[in-house]
């Protein structure tokens, strides 16, 4: 059984393969062609955190590949009611063909997964976001070419976003600057892990220097609106602006994974200014998890 619950349960390799298909479908669904390889197949949605572009891009995605799908909330489930998290993952899988979970505590993710008898895809726990991180490296080859060799930095808190670009520069071969302030660090043991690939500065504009990829996030996570005071005080030299981009490469794009504040971890112009590709990133959710279902469930029906 293969599941997606970081970027690390695929190989290079198999990574490749399913953005290039992402590309592929990407085109077709362009084109108005009809791919329809999974008619009565059904993918069961459970998000314990809200979404925009998580809910519609997994629904929509299933829906145009001839499947369904199901969302359900913890007001919904059991699981909201104190089912043990094996018991929901041993009933849901025998009913379903595929699960994604969008929730706090990885390794709830992990336990479901472990009882789970159809592939379970992480669509954001506390610790990782790999969904997005598809999305991201399919927009930079569309726009760049291959990100090996290259140069990205994250400017900002090294929340799940960061932790899943440590996975990506030793999956896709970058290299990560990551600037945040004291205190707010990525896992140390991932940092030890990945350390030939990964380098931690403190400020934002020795990080960017000839970076061809820069990325932040929101400054305050889902669950840390208590912190938003301490946090908007603490991040305010790490705002990424038009000026902070131009000391990058001439060739920088600057990505985030939306919802965006601007004025805060962003300048309130910079999703317009032509390096922004925010916007091709947003739509490369649809494609690149269509690839991943794909993928999966190919996988699973050998």
């Amino acid at each position: 059984m293969r599941h997606f619950l970081t970027l690390m349960d695929l190989t290079s390799e198999e990574l490749s393969q399913v953005l290039q298909r992402a590309i592929e479908l990407k085109a077709m669904q362009h084109r108005h062609d009809v791919y329809e390889p999974f008619k009565n197949q059904v993918l069961g949605m459970i998000f314990e955190k809200s979404s925009t572009r998580t809910r519609v891009s997994f629904e929509a995605g299933m829906t145009q590949l001839g499947g369904a799908a199901i969302f359900l909330s913890p007001r919904d489930t059991q699981l909201g009611r104190g089912e043990p998290i094996e018991d929901s993952a041993r009933v849901l899988s025998r009913m379903v063909d595929i699960i994604m979970i969008r929730t706090f505590d990885h390794a709830d993710i992990e336990l479901f997964a472990k009882h789970s008898a159809v592939p379970v895809i992480n669509a954001l726990t506390d610790d990782y976001h790999p969904c997005q991180l598809l999305a991201d490296m399919q927009t930079f080859i569309e726009h760049r070419g291959s990100i090996k060799g290259k140069t990205v930095t994250w400017i900002g808190d090294g929340n799940n976003m960061c932790q899943s670009y440590i996975n990506a520069a030793v999956q896709f071969g970058f290299h990560l600057n990551i600037a945040v302030p004291a205190g707010f660090e990525p896992n140390a043991e991932l940092l030890a892990s990945c350390a030939d690939q990964v380098t931690l500065m403190a400020s934002p504009e020795e990080a960017v220097r000839n970076s061809h990829l820069i990325v932040t996030d929101v400054w305050a996570s889902m669950g840390q609106e208590e912190e938003q005071a301490e946090r908007l005080r603490k991040f305010r030299h790490y705002q990424v602006t038009e000026a902070l981009l131009d000391q990058a490469a001439d060739d920088v794009l600057f990505m985030h994974c939306l919802p965006a504040h601007r004025g805060e971890e962003i300048s309130t112009t910079l999703m317009d200014d032509p390096r922004a590709v925010v916007w091709d990133e947003a739509e490369n959710r649809l494609h690149a998890q269509k690839a991943l279902i794909e993928f999966l469930l190919n996988q699973t029906q050998k």
